[in-house]
């Protein structure tokens, strides 16, 4: 029974009207692909990046994959890698917090 009720919650969730936006959200940014920096808009690629980026967490992203931290050091997006918006750092689909991250 209980397994039952865990199901029931974990569906009615998952076909809540606020799953897919709370997803689509977070898939907003730029990411790295076939060696371009791309514009993705609720996780579709819209395009090239043409202009300078600044996440709400203060990294700001440059065309070329150029990424300075709020702390002014330098790194370089790599193939797959994409910056969210809020300046969450992801890698093949999987979250990465930027802070002490090494190889970036």
């Amino acid at each position: 029974m209980k397994t039952y009720r865990t199901l029931l919650v974990i569906a009615f969730f998952s076909m809540s009207p606020l799953a897919p936006s709370v997803v689509a959200a977070e898939m907003t940014g730029v990411m790295m692909k076939a060696g371009k920096v791309m514009m993705m808009q609720d996780g579709k690629a819209t395009g090239p990046m043409d202009h300078e980026m600044m996440t709400t967490t203060g990294y700001r992203v440059m065309p070329d994959g150029t990424m300075i931290m709020p702390d002014g050091k330098e790194t370089r997006m790599k193939e797959g890698q994409m910056m969210t918006m809020d300046g969450k750092m992801t890698e093949g689909g999987k979250a990465k917090t930027m802070v002490g991250m090494k190889g970036m």
